[in-house]
């Protein structure tokens, strides 16, 4: 199976910065050159291996790590050729080091930028080259890994050999990084280089105090770093599963979409977070919840990730059965509801003196059950579009007396997300039964107009009761029951809104003020 990778094309040594590109970015650009101390590992022997290695793999006389100076290229390491450096305007390589991908010249004749070089006109000839950029960390071309030939090629490189001068531009840099940290390091005063050890041991101590599996990567989004939670939960040692390894250690069935959302946030620079299983050291594998987020230095450019991995295969277990629960639950209730009407249903069989009122308590009977599927903890299906009039209406049908509504909906209207369904529904249902027991629904003259507004950033629900009975004292007023804490527990604490009463002598008005992007968001 192939894993996608964050990294998109023929992949380089890195990515140019405009920064460092041009007339504009010359002057940076040497600056960072000189930092790598190229000079000091001039025929470098594992830089020499790299050359003759590629020189055999793509069938070349020559293979050269050309550094390009201010006037002229350095070859750092060669293959096939005796010269240590050759005149910058002559350089094939300081056209490639700012290409995205491989530069390929099948033959120089051929191609109007080097025809006239003296390099193609006189020795050694260069007919054929191929030149893989050697980008910095920062993003400043350094030179190229190239190949060169006397004789002209009409197919260029195969598939192989590209990727195999592509994996060597990687050496070749990597070898060079380390030069470079070489050079830092024994630049650094020896209370810096303590200073360094020290934050780097009270990372390592903090990382491995908590209890999350924690890890970083590079800013290309590679890891080079777990804590020692990651070691003893998944048994493995060292650098085992440096670079893009990782995704060996997650369930087969994960991998590919733990992968695909790692190279979208590494591109993109979006916080990660996806949930897959890991594999423990005992065999078997958990869900894990990742998550990560970039460091970028100054110029907004993401230099690493750190992230973590928190063990959520109990509380994933928890939801599950708390989800069948529900399920089980909510399954149960409809057949109540179906076993009340065929029993009333019955009933008007055996005294037909019943069967009007029988029908009408059938309807009613329905209604409350069509009112029930809003109120769903676990959705059995997926969620689609819910109107909240229609919310409403199905909500109140139950309380329709001699076919027509007790409760009048006017207003705007609005979709609802499925996430405030159930808030909203146990709202206005315990709203409604409370006025069915004690306000204007308890009198055949009483009646109910629902009043919504919708405003730029909050949704205005104003339940207004008219004609009711005689309201109680206050201090009765105060009593609260569990309807009353399951009201103010949807609104404030799921709908994160406002809930207020105003007790007026016939009837009781309820205002719900709620963020409307608590109410449309999906």
């Amino acid at each position: 199976m192939n894993i996608p990778s964050p990294f998109h094309g023929e992949p380089t040594s890195g990515t140019v910065d405009p920064r460092y590109v041009g007339a504009e970015g010359e002057s940076a650009r040497r600056a960072v050159l000189a930092e790598y101390d190229f000079e000091g590992m001039r025929d470098d022997v594992e830089l020499s291996r790299i050359t003759d290695f590629a020189a055999k793999l793509c069938g070349t006389q020559t293979c050269l790590v050309s550094l390009v100076g201010s006037e002229e290229q350095h070859f750092v390491a060669r293959t096939g050729l005796d010269a240590l450096c050759t005149p910058r305007g002559q350089s094939f390589c300081q056209h490639a080091m700012v290409k995205p991908r491989i530069m390929v010249v099948k033959d120089a004749r051929q191609d109007p930028r080097f025809v006239a070089n003296t390099l193609v006109t006189g020795p050694p000839h260069i007919r054929f080259y191929a030149g893989a950029p050697l980008i910095s960390e920062e993003g400043a071309p350094l030179g190229a890994l190239c190949v060169i030939d006397p004789e002209a090629r009409a197919e260029g490189l195969d598939e192989l050999q590209r990727e195999g001068l592509q994996v060597l531009a990687y050496a070749v840099m990597r070898r060079l990084a380390a030069r470079r940290r070489k050079a830092e390091i024994e630049a650094t005063t020896d209370a810096a280089r303590d200073a360094v050890a020290e934050s780097e041991r009270r990372f390592e101590m903090l990382a491995d105090a908590i209890p999350q599996m924690a890890w970083s990567t590079d800013g290309n989004g590679i890891p080079d770093y777990f804590n020692a939670r990651w070691y003893e939960f998944t048994g493995t040692q060292g650098d085992e599963h440096f670079k893009e390894s990782w995704v060996e250690l997650l369930h087969p069935d994960d991998r590919e979409r733990a992968a695909e959302v790692w190279g979208h946030s590494v591109e993109s620079g979006e916080p990660y977070e996806v949930e897959y299983r890991l594999l423990r050291a005992d065999g078997e594998y958990r869900w894990t919840l990742a998550r990560g987020l970039p460091i970028k230095d100054k110029t907004g450019k993401i230099v690493r990730w750190f992230g973590s991995n928190t063990d959520i295969h109990d509380t994933k277990q928890l939801v599950e059965r708390e989800q069948l629960l529900s399920r089980e639950l909510t399954h149960r209730i409809k057949n109540i509801f179906s076993v009340v009407s065929g029993l009333v249903s019955h009933a008007s069989r055996e005294r037909p003196e019943l069967r009007d009122v029988a029908g009408a308590l059938t309807d009613r009977i329905a209604a409350l059950g069509r009112a029930h599927n809003y109120v769903r903890p676990v959705s059995d299906e997926p969620a689609s579009e819910t109107m909240l009039s229609n919310l409403l209406e199905d909500l109140f049908a139950p309380y329709a007396q001699d076919g027509a509504a007790r409760i009048e909906v006017v207003g705007d209207d609005l979709k609802v997300g499925e996430q405030a369904v159930t808030p909203l529904a146990l709202t206005f249902h315990e709203i409604a039964t409370n006025a069915v027991k004690y306000g204007a629904l308890s009198v055949p003259e009483g009646k109910v107009k629902l009043t919504i507004r919708q405003d730029d950033d909050c949704v205005n629900l104003s339940w207004h009761e008219f004609d009711g009975p005689q309201i109680k004292a206050d201090a009765e007023r105060g009593d609260r029951g569990f309807g009353s804490d399951l009201v103010a527990l949807s609104v404030e604490r799921q709908l994160k809104g406002r809930l207020d009463y105003d007790w007026q002598d016939r009837g009781v008005c309820i205002t719900v003020e709620v963020p409307i992007q608590q109410i449309v968001a999906y």
